[in-house]
Formats: C-alpha cells, structure tokens, sequence
C-alpha cells in the first residue's frame, strides 16, 4: 500500500518536475562581452544575454520565458555524473549552480585565481532546463 502512495503521489508531480518547459526554435543564452580564453581580474562582472525568449522570475508561468542559472567549476549541462537526468530536474542551487530566480541579468564573483569554467542555463519556472535546454558554451576564464 505505502509503494502505491509513493507512486501515486510521484505521478502527479511528474508534470511539474520531469521536463522543462518548452523552448522556442533559435532561442540563445550567451555572455555579453566575457569570451573563452579571457584572462580576468575578480572581482569579475558577467553579463547574461537572451535572444529568442524574455527573462521572468521564478515562479512564473508565461510561455518563452525563464530565469538565468549560472554554472562555475563543473561539467557542461547533461554531462558528468548526473548525465542526462539533470535536464529533467531543477538544478540544485550551491556554490557550482547560481541561480537568478529574481530575473537578474548579471552579477559580480569573487573567483580564486586560476581557471575557472562558466556556462548559462535558462531555467523554467522551477528552475528545470526548457527542453530542448537553452544553455550557452562552456567558457573557460584566467583569473589572474
């Protein structure tokens, strides 16, 4: 009985966690004047662009829209350890997944000298990628 529960109640949220909201066709997240190779100082301001869809904050339900996560010091979106289940899930929100739910369009980090990598993912309204995912190249920073 208590396995019936379980699955029961996981049916019906499936729809909120399971697939992200879709995406239009040639919708992009890039980063504005920040290039891959680039040798920074930090504090380092990253600018997030957005063509094809509009910024919304969390929590919103409006078609074509979501909010900027920015992921530092990991694998590319859908690659690494969790693979291919992460497109299906909100992403986590700790120090490798930062998440602008509020609808910013930039922020400053304190990164550590050395090389860091730095990629945009545009969530939907509970921070799942859209399907297919908006992300942008994986960029790699010097911080001197």
């Amino acid at each position: 009985m208590k396995h019936i529960l379980i699955a029961s109640l996981l049916a019906v949220a499936s729809p909120a966690f399971g697939q992200g909201m879709p995406a239009p066709e040639g919708a992009e997240v890039y980063f504005i004047g920040l290039e891959d190779g680039a040798t920074v100082s930090s504090p380092l301001t990253v600018r997030f662009g957005l063509s094809g869809m509009g910024v919304a904050p969390a929590g919103t339900d409006a078609e074509h829209t979501g909010h900027h996560h920015l992921l530092v010091d990991r694998a590319p979106l859908g690659e690494g350890p969790d693979g291919e289940e992460e497109l299906l899930y909100p992403l986590p929100a700790d120090d490798n997944h930062r998440h602008f739910g509020a609808g910013q369009t930039e922020v400053t980090l304190d990164l550590q000298p050395g090389e860091h990598t730095l990629q945009l993912v545009l969530g939907d309204m509970n921070h799942v990628p859209h399907t297919p995912p908006v992300t942008s190249d994986r960029i790699t920073v010097t911080v001197e």
